[in-house]
């Protein structure tokens, strides 16, 4: 229930803001386009808590879970490698792709997906390395970021293995 409640309150973040600014101008796609990435964060997050009691686990499936969320929202904000209708950052999709197939290809358990994490931080610094080489190396500190993020989630995704060995090693 906190969950759902603070998705909902972030939401209305952008709607509060509107009232005191110009620079935030929402209308009713980008709430609905917000809305839906909150509902798909949460429901995974959700559906991984449900599935297990492992903390490590959890926090591993949250970790990722915002890491892909932010990834996906500043893209389409903003942009990383420039502006958001520069279709270099496209790249990133191949980024989230390589992440859900990984998940897919490791069955969701947690030595798989510690691998399928750090093969996604790969292609995240992947991509970094193709905008440098394009000339567009603004985003690198950005990039190393999202690759901490998703090495994080790895090291998290290892350690609920081992706690996972131990529970079922104990009599």
């Amino acid at each position: 229930m906190a969950l759902w409640g603070a998705a909902a309150l972030v939401l209305l973040l952008p709607l509060v803001a509107m009232q005191f600014t110009e620079e935030v101008a929402w209308g009713p796609a980008d709430f609905a386009i917000f809305g839906a990435m909150l509902a798909g964060a949460c429901g995974t997050y959700e559906l991984a808590a449900r599935a297990t009691g492992n903390k490590a686990y959890r926090a591993a499936v949250g970790v990722a879970v915002a890491t892909a969320f932010l990834l996906v929202w500043m893209n389409l904000a903003v942009g990383i490698l420039g502006s958001e209708e520069n279709p270099a950052n496209l790249m990133f999709g191949g980024v989230l792709a390589v992440g859900i197939i990984g998940a897919f290809i490791a069955r969701f358990q947690p030595q798989g997906m510690e691998r399928a994490l750090v093969v996604t931080a790969l292609a995240q610094a992947l991509v970094a390395a193709i905008a440098l080489i394009a000339g567009s190396g603004n985003a690198l500190i950005l990039t190393g970021f999202f690759v901490a993020l998703w090495l994080t989630s790895a090291r998290l995704f290892r350690r609920a293995a081992r706690e996972h060995a131990h529970a079922v090693a104990a009599p």
